[in-house]
Formats: C-alpha cells, structure tokens, sequence
C-alpha cells in the first residue's frame, strides 16, 4: 500500500526539520546572546510606549481634528491591566522580531553545512542594497501613513462618529491594533516596487505578466485597501491612489530590470552599472536641489520670489503663499532651511520619476531569450513582445502546431496595436509554413491511404465497442441537461432552490437595482447625520427625570440635541470604524428587507411548478402586506415607548449606583 505522503513530500519536510534542528541547536549555544536582545527589544519597546508612543499615536489622530471634535475624542481602558498588558505583547513582539535576525546571524555556520544557500549567487553588496531599499522604501510607507493617512483618516472617522451623537471614545486595545495593522499593511505595500524588480529580473514572474495584468493588480489594490481601510470611500481613495501610482512606477522599473537581464551576460555588466550610474546621478542631482534650495532660503529667497518673480505671473496664476514652507523656515532656523530644501528636493524627484516612468514605459521592451531561440510550441511565444522583424526567428514548429483561428488572432492584436506590418508577417509566415507542410503531406497520400483506411475503419469499431462508456457518460449527465430531467431525476432541494434561483435571472437587474439604491440610499442617510437624527429623537422620549439624574441638573425635551447627547456620554464607539460598520450593516439589512417581497413574488411561480407552494401568489401580497404592517406597528411601539422604558430603567438603576452610564453603539442600538 502506497504512502499518503509522496518521497519526495517526506524527504523535504525531513530536511526541513533536520534544518530546524540545526538552527535551534544552534541557538543552543548562543542563546545567551539570543536572549540578550531580545530583553533589550522587549524593553526598550516596552518604555518607549510609556514614555512617548502613546502620545504621539494620539496626537496623530487628532492632528487635523476640529477643536470640537478632539475634545469629545478619547482613548480608554476598560480594565486595571490593558495598558500594561497591551505594552507586554508588544515588547514581546518586537523583541521576537529584533532578536530573529540575530538568530540567523549565529546560526549561519549551522545553515551554511546543511546546504542552505541562495541557488542564485548574490554578492554581499547586493544583498546590503536590498536591504537597506527594502528598509527605506517600508518607512516611506510608514511616513504616508503617519503624515497624510492617519491625521485625514481619524478626522474623518471622529468627526462622523461626533455627528451621529456618538463619543468617539475608542478603546486603547482596538485603536493600537487599528493603528499596527495600517502601519504594517502601508509597509508592506511601499515593497511593491522591489519586489515587482526581483520577480521581472528572476523571470518568476515576467514583465509581460505585470503589464497585461494591470487591470487585475487595481482590482486587487481595491480590494485590499478595503479589507484593511475603513469602510467608507475617502479613506479607500487614500489607500489605493497611492498604491495605484506607485504600481504604475514598479512597472517601469520592473520593465528596465527585464531589459537589463534579458540582453544577455556579455551586456549585463553594463546594463547594471549604467543603471548605477543612472541612480547615483539622480540620488547627486536631488541632494545638490536640496543645498541650493536650503541656500536660498536662507539668504531670505522667499522675500526675492515675492518681490521679483510673482509680480511677472498674471493675477490669476499667483500663488497664495509659500504652501506652509516659509512658516517651517521661520520656525525652525537653520533645520528649516534644510527641510523646505529636502520637501523641495522630494517634489522635484517625484516629479522627475514621473517622466522617467512614462518614458520607460513607451519605450520598447526587449524579448525574452527563450522566446525565439527554443520556442517549441505557440505559448511559448509572447508575440506581443516581438517586432515585425522578429516573426521570421520564430522556429516553424510554433506555427505548424498553431491552427488557422490562432493566427487570425496573433494577427488581429497586431493590428490592435496598429502594427499592420508585423500583423502581415505573422499571416504570411504561417500561410508559407501551412502550405509547405500540405505539399509534403500530399506526397505520401498515395502511401498512407491504406493504412488511413484501416485507422477508419478501427475507428468505427472502436465508436461500437465504445457504445457502453458513451451511454455511462450521458446517463450520469441526464439529471443535469434540460430535456432528459424528469421529476424524479431530481432529488433533494438544491435542485428546486437551483430551478427557482434560475427564474429570477431575467429580474436580476431589478433586484440588484433596488438592493444598491436602498443600501446606498440608507448608507447615505445615516452617514450624513440621520443615525444622529434617530438617536435624537429616541433620547427625547426618554423621562426628563432620567436625564436630569445623569446631568445632575434640570433638562427640558426642547434641549435634548446631538450635542447634548454627545456630552452625556450615552452612547460611545470603542472602535474607529465601529459607526461606520454599524450603518453598513444596518443599510444591508434595510436592502435585503426591500428585495425579500420581490423574490419571493417573483419566485412563486418557479415555487409552484417545483411542487413547494400552492394557490396564487397574489395570496402573497395580502400575506406579506400584513407581516409588514405588524412588523411596522411592532417597530414604532418597540422605538416611541417600550425600548425608552426598559433603556430608562437600566440608565436610572446605573445613575443611582453611582456609576457613569455609557453604552457601546452596537448594544444600545440593537436593544
């Protein structure tokens, strides 16, 4: 009896095991040192929270934050030991994480005798400078994300909470893992340009691949900006702009790595070491804008561009102000100077990178090597790539193995990309080698014609003899093919949900319309104030009395508003998307409710014909009319005087215990 588990599966996890041992045993020796940094990690991470993290993640979120609104914003604990709980996984964390390198560092000699190595010989040099490009460009991540994306984030996130009547009291637990899990997730991203190099110079993944999937790589940003941003489309557009553009420069750069790797060994030192010159040109060119702008900032530049230059703009081309870098000169001096030259330097480089990827990108790409040279079958030919020059080094066996509608279509994408030249080498090179191979076939007809007729023969034989596996196979299809189902094919009600999912194709529009317009139209609503409107209006039939025990002081009805609310601290949201999630899934309830009727007036008639309902399905719309009546009458007793009652009573029970009422939005709107 054959294993479960192949040779070649069980030899590898052996190995890999065997490799773990070494490494651990490794460690053995030097765990002492292991240890060492990771207290050192641990500690350091553990204080630098206590000391100045917790503030600074703090200040970022109220950064551009109204003055209203960063008053009503707090971070909470809600237990004795979050906080230094909190601090503890982090200080492990880190400490983990620094002590792995060190790890791998005294187990290098371990490593290096159980044969673990790079199969492509990479020079110390090189590997330095992908790590040190793979440290620079995750803090260029971080620093969007702290400069630009979380300051607009959380104002937009506090100020929506704060219009809804809800105090954006977010929990210390919910907001550190929000805050982490955004700063890794930018890190991450801002490697896409390395990683889209390695993988275009290794050929693991081809140039080709990255460019004709363009449209696939947006919907994926998209889709992973929306697991990993807040809900809503401002901090979405913010996430996936970015990753979008810097997409677009990953191609180009991925498209002059290819080139360089696909030219061959005898240019490769040179297509590298023009490529260094290249960025050691750029990287000279930026530093010598940043010392010039930093010298003429300092000997009062912005006085001069003022009085010189904007008088020569026309009136509506004038610039208003110095964009804030005259202020951060004033402010800070000399340092000042050096950073407005370094913003200055950044813009331009942008800027240059901007044209240099458009330039690459229009420029020709060069083919890979083994497209022409040991091409065998027609999918090993990227034709897109090739000139019209480079059709005839196609070897012919690519073009007998490609049939007539192939051609058409090679052909076509040339004339596509208005290549009307290599669209007819492609057509006159697969005609040629067609009628080559027709003229040899011919030759040996007369010869073959016997045995050809045999084969025929065998053929029919073999079609008779086959009756059994042919009548197998349509019987086994029966029960899935429209004309030979019966009623008792069918069996089980995934067939009967199948048919009457079926009916309603023809209306899928119309359910499918009025499920967005009801969750987009209630999505918008609540975002734009009506949560708060609601929440107004149900604290205002809360007893007077109530309320004057939790503001320990006399309140009408007239005075209840969103304000009010807020300062009462009745309702609160520990999670900074946490109100932004609630009327999502409130709108997603309200436009499932909407389409319920119409699948099932729509459905009734499939229903029926499957045997599952009876009568007419007019009865449905007197049925449903009167669930609908009593589900309404239910909700505007349960919202104007039974839900009032029983929150009124919980708030006085928890007033007269001396406690501060609070209540998460998720529990008390549910209740």
């Amino acid at each position: 009896m054959s294993s479960a588990v192949g040779e070649d599966t069980a030899k590898a996890i052996t190995t890999g095991r065997e490799t773990i041992g070494a490494l651990l045993s490794s460690a053995q020796t030097h765990l002492q040192k292991v240890f060492i940094v990771f207290v050192l990690g641990f500690i350091g991470s553990f204080y630098a929270l206590r000391v100045f993290i917790w503030d600074f993640l703090e200040a970022t979120a109220k950064a551009e934050m109204g003055q209203e609104v960063a008053q009503a914003t707090d971070i909470i604990t809600r237990t004795p030991f979050e906080v230094i709980l909190l601090q503890a996984k982090i200080g492990m964390l880190v400490g983990v994480i620094v002590a792995l390198p060190a790890l791998l560092y005294y187990s290098r000699d371990a490593l290096r005798e159980r044969g673990v190595q790079s199969v492509v010989p990479i020079s110390k040099g090189y590997l330095a400078g992908l790590a040190t490009a793979s440290f620079v460009l995750f803090w260029v991540g971080v620093t969007y994300a702290y400069v630009i994306f979380f300051p607009y984030a959380f104002d937009f996130l506090g100020a929506v909470a704060f219009d809804a009547g809800v105090n954006p009291s977010w929990g210390i637990t919910e907001f550190t893992e929000f805050v982490a899990l955004l700063t890794l997730s930018f890190g991450l991203a801002a490697q896409l340009p390395l990683l889209m190099s390695v993988l275009s110079y290794t050929e693991i993944v081809s140039y080709e691949t990255f460019r004709d999937k363009w449209r696939h790589a947006i919907v994926a940003i998209t889709v992973f900006g929306a697991m990993f941003s807040p809900p809503d489309p401002f901090t979405l557009v913010m996430w996936a702009l970015p990753l979008v553009a810097l997409y677009v420069f990953s191609l180009g750069l991925a498209k002059v790595v290819a080139n360089i790797r696909r030219r061959g060994s005898a240019e490769l030192d040179t297509g590298t070491g023009l490529m260094k010159r290249r960025v050691f040109q750029f990287v000279g060119g930026l530093a010598g804008v940043g010392v010039l702008t930093a010298a003429f900032v300092n000997q009062g530049g912005f006085d001069q561009l003022e009085e010189a230059v904007y008088p020569l703009l026309p009136a509506g081309y004038r610039p208003e102000g110095t964009f804030g870098l005259e202020a951060i000169a004033v402010e800070h001096g000399l340092l000042g100077d050096v950073a407005v030259g370094a913003i200055v330097a950044a813009v331009v480089g942008l800027l240059v990178l901007i044209g240099y990827t458009t330039m690459v990108l229009r420029s020709p790409v060069y083919p890979r090597e083994g497209d022409i040279r040991t091409a065998d079958e027609p999918d090993d030919v990227d034709f897109e790539t090739l000139a019209a020059e480079d059709i005839a080094d196609i070897p012919a066996p690519v073009f007998l193995k490609m049939s007539e509608d192939d051609a058409l279509e090679y052909s076509r994408q040339a004339m596509y990309d208005d290549n009307r030249e290599k669209a007819e080498a492609i057509l006159n090179r697969f005609d040629t080698l067609q009628e080559q191979q027709q003229a040899g076939d011919g030759k040996d007809a007369a010869s073959s014609g016997g045995t050809a007729a045999g084969a025929t023969a065998a053929s029919e034989g073999s079609d008779e003899e086959g009756g059994l596996f042919s009548s197998t196979a349509a019987g086994m299809l029966d029960p899935f093919t429209e004309d030979e189902t019966t009623e008792d094919d069918i069996g089980g009600y995934a067939y009967d949900l199948a048919f009457i999912v079926d009916s309603l194709t023809s209306k899928t529009i119309y359910i499918v319309g009025v499920f967005m317009a009801v969750l987009g139209g209630s999505f918008i609503a609540l975002y734009q104030g009506g949560f708060g409107v609601i929440l107004t209006q149900f604290v205002d039939r809360v007893p007077p009395e109530v309320l004057d025990e939790v503001t320990e002081e006399p309140m009408t009805s007239d005075e209840v508003t969103t304000e009010v609310i807020g300062d009462l601290g009745l309702v609160i949201a520990l999670h900074p998307v946490e109100v932004l999630i609630f009327m999502v899934k409130v709108s997603t309830i309200l436009a499932f409710i909407a389409v319920l009727p119409m699948l099932f007036y729509w459905g009734w008639p499939a229903a029926k014909e499957r045997g599952l309902v009876r009568g007419d399905q007019r009865v449905f719309l007197i049925w449903g009319g009167a669930l609908f009546a009593g589900f309404g009458l239910g909700l505007f007793l349960g919202f104007y005087w039974i839900a009032p009652a029983v929150i009124s009573y919980l708030i006085t029970d928890a007033v007269q215990n001396g406690m501060d009422v609070t209540y998460r939005i998720n529990s008390f709107s549910w209740l």
